[in-house]
């Protein structure tokens, strides 16, 4: 038996209706060779078979008009069937597909055939409403002469679309950000680099990475952060505007594409990027501070690959991490070494964490009227027998970039505790002052550590001194006031290290339970107002109930000045360097 050609697309009829349908159909076109229309021609059980469609249905002729519609059609395009029927075909075409339809029916009428759905690509309806929606067409042709007829099947695509269009906003951007993830970012990183290479365009490859986002991150949560990483956005684009391709790579870290761009045009928008993140970021009533330090790699002077640019972006980025926040650095050849070194001791100092190379040295802090020792100061140091003696400001910045900062403030309140037992075993108590890292704050079992470190040892907590310094105490005010109070609790001393160089409010000094701060060596430079300053702060910190240790000390004027402000402690090279537990007793007894 025949088939009639939208059979496939309809709901289930039976066969005889089926045929009965064609057989209607050739009567209808003899028809409207007569001038008869085929709407009319088609009867009831007819038009019921095509309204039972779930697909849209459209019968065009030749000159493009449209003889008739189903009711999926009409639902589809908005219309009304006698607002169809015997109008242009390209009243249902978007604007912009107009122009070139007629051609394209001419072509399909010469040369009729079948399309089946899936083969076209999206194609759009423009609806009577005004909007466009995407559609899938299968075509078709009825009739054994010129006066034969186009049959379209029209199907509404919108959810698929749509769909479609989630999942490769899935594959190719970040969904937190809305910029180009890693993916899509080296995809247009290449295409950018071929269309370079045929024009001699130069380009510049900017990698940054956020100052301070894990402070923000911890201290006040992934709500906050993430609230973070979408302002950064939100900035980088209004600086940007259409000069460059952004890409959040992951974690606080950015890409930024520029094309056609020299070093001098780098510097210049790395400069306008590094001014626009330094604004502090508002959440919650706060303004907290962040900021960005940045790598630049250019083409074609350090690489040729989009590999390499990104390699030596991300080089340049750790070059301008170590020189501090708010940094931008251009690629080096030299930094590969500088990189592969930085490797080297991460990995050696995660061998000294397991099998021993680290030690204290103690550095004494004494009475400012008569040198009597009252506390010393625990410093790590490190001599790795490969490397020789590692200073801190090495090995510190790649601990906290390798994820091992933790692990080695673990290891110094260990030792520590350990050598306090050893004194007061020995007869020779000593108050040891330990350093907390702001990582070790965050720690939510950070109160646990240390009760259970007195324990192991069996040192009564008021031997035991925990500094923080006043940055790391303001990342989050009312979670650093909470911990450090529990620790204050368990009676270790709490001391203020280099007071008055962070941006701490000192209406929130208050309420911390500090019993010593550390003036910071930077004061007692000379200057103008040096000594009143001094005396401002020393003076300030008594209204506290605070005692006040300087730092730094290594001129004698410099301790007669501490004699004249009513400074009660100081450390320095003055009076002692920091020397070995086992020096510190015979240096006690000489």
């Amino acid at each position: 038996m025949a088939e009639c050609p939208f059979s496939s697309m309809l709901k289930p009829v039976s066969e005889l209706a089926l045929a009965d349908c064609q057989r209607r159909l050739g009567l209808a076109m003899s028809a409207r060779q007569e001038g008869v229309s085929l709407s009319v021609m088609l009867s009831r059980r007819e038009r019921q078979a095509l309204d039972a469609a779930p697909d849209g249905i459209l019968l065009v002729d030749r000159d493009g008009k449209m003889v008739t519609a189903n009711a999926a059609m009409l639902a589809i395009s908005g219309y009304e069937r006698d607002e169809l029927e015997g109008q242009m075909l390209d009243m249902l075409l978007p604007p912009e597909f107009q122009a070139g339809h007629g051609q394209y029916l001419s072509s399909y009428f010469a040369r009729p055939s079948r399309r089946p759905m899936g083969l076209g690509g999206v194609l759009w309806l423009q609806r009577k409403q005004g909007n466009a929606v995407p559609v899938d067409i299968a075509l078709g042709y009825f009739g054994d002469d010129d006066k034969g007829l186009a049959i379209a099947f029209v199907r509404d695509v919108t959810e698929l679309h749509q769909m479609q269009q989630r999942l490769k906003f899935q594959a190719t951007k970040d969904t937190l950000t809305g910029l180009n993830n890693r993916w899509q970012f080296g995809q247009e990183l290449q295409e950018q680099l071929k269309l370079a290479q045929a024009s001699g365009e130069a380009l510049a490859l900017l990698q940054l990475d956020l100052d301070n986002f894990k402070a923000i991150n911890d201290g006040y949560g992934h709500a906050a952060g993430d609230q973070l990483l979408r302002e950064v956005a939100r900035r980088l684009k209004s600086q940007l505007r259409s000069e460059g391709t952004l890409a959040r790579l992951g974690g606080d870290e950015f890409m930024v594409l520029l094309v056609g761009e020299n070093a001098t045009r780098a510097r210049f928008w790395s400069e306008q990027i590094l001014a626009a993140l330094s604004i502090p970021f508002k959440h919650d009533g706060l303004a907290l501070d962040f900021g960005a330090s940045v790598g630049i790699a250019l083409y074609p002077e350090n690489a040729q690959t989009g590999d390499d640019l990104m390699r030596f972006a991300d080089m340049a980025m750790y070059s301008a991490k170590a020189q501090g926040r708010g940094h931008a650095v251009f690629f080096e050849p030299g930094m590969g070494k500088e990189m592969a070194e930085r490797v080297q001791l991460a990995e050696r100092l995660r061998m000294a964490l397991s099998y021993g190379g680290l030690q204290l040295h103690y550095q004494p802090q004494v009475k400012v009227e008569s040198a009597a020792v009252v506390a010393v100061e625990a410093l790590l140091r490190w001599h790795d027998p490969l490397l020789g003696n590692v200073s801190p400001a090495r090995f510190i910045p790649v601990a906290e970039a390798s994820g091992q900062i933790v692990a080695l403030g673990n290891y110094v309140l260990d030792a520590a505790c350990k050598q306090i037992a050893q004194w007061l075993e020995d007869g020779t108590p000593l108050r040891v002052a330990v350093n907390l890292s702001a990582y070790q704050l965050r720690q939510v079992n950070l109160v646990e550590q240390v009760r259970s470190c007195l324990q192991r040892y069996q040192v009564p907590p008021q031997w035991l001194e925990l500094e923080v310094t006043e940055s790391q105490a303001m990342i989050n005010p009312g979670q650093g006031c909470e911990v450090l109070q529990e620790l204050a609790r368990l009676g270790v001393t709490i001391a203020l290290d280099d007071f008055g160089t962070g941006h701490s409010s000192l209406a929130y000094l208050q309420y911390l339970p500090l019993q010593r701060v550390k003036l910071g060596r930077e004061f007692l430079f000379p200057s103008p107002s040096r000594d009143r300053l001094m005396g401002g702060i020393v003076h300030m910190a008594h209204a506290l109930d605070l005692e006040v240790v300087a730092e730094g000390v290594e001129e004698i004027d410099q301790l007669q000045l501490l004699r004249d402000i009513g400074c009660e402690f100081f450390q320095g090279w003055l009076h002692s360097r920091a020397m070995p537990a086992d020096q510190v007793r015979d240096w006690l007894a000489a």
